[in-house]
């Protein structure tokens, strides 16, 4: 028997605000259960298992990711597309550590297929890249560097990795004015071609 209260939406949310509070690495079904005030079992009911809620919690945190940086770039093009999406990444990374850890656990590709929001993903992301004049393989190469240039900021910044006195912020704001750079002036996959 279900019980009352609890369905697979609010069972999400509760392991994102837990992401949020404990780690991602923390979540698990024995804490949310405790919140529910219910006993482990009755959650399964709801999920599979354990990675079925953390996929579960990767793909609501993704669509979180995507709505922050779609309204952030609605309307924009070039290097303030790339500068409001960059923004949104970074802001959402560091105000929602549990959530954007969730987002970089690696998902089957089936569910990718079905996610709405990880199609969506795909969708501004490249869009915003097309501007820039790339098509595909160069596409998925600059998707990439976006991503490991981001991720690996954002994961410096939040465990207080960067010692020097220079302002975290302006360090950011040149990372972004360089990958303006690199992608006005991205090396194409034909011009390495003879």
């Amino acid at each position: 028997m279900v019980r009352a209260g609890i369905t697979v939406e609010r069972l999400v949310a509760a392991a994102a605000e837990l992401a949020d509070e404990v780690g991602f690495d923390h979540v698990g079904l024995s804490a949310l259960a405790r919140r529910f005030g219910v006993k482990d079992a009755s959650l399964y009911s709801h999920v599979r298992n354990l990675q079925d809620l953390r996929t579960r919690l990767a793909l609501h945190a993704g669509g979180e990711l995507i709505d922050r940086i779609a309204a952030a770039v609605a309307g924009r093009a070039g290097k303030e597309a790339l500068t409001a999406f960059a923004g949104a990444y970074r802001d959402y990374a560091l105000e929602h550590p549990g959530r954007y850890a969730a987002t970089q656990i690696r998902i089957d590709q089936a569910l990718i297929a079905d996610s709405p929001a990880l199609r969506r993903t795909a969708e501004i992301t490249y869009g915003m890249l097309r501007a820039y004049g790339l098509e595909e393989p160069d596409l998925t190469d600059a998707v990439r560097l976006l991503r490991s240039t981001f991720h690996g900021y954002c994961v410096l910044e939040s465990a207080g990795g960067f010692g020097a006195e220079r302002d975290v912020r302006a360090s950011w704001d040149k990372a972004v004015d360089a990958l303006h750079l690199a992608l006005a002036h991205w090396p194409r996959e034909t011009d390495n071609d003879d």
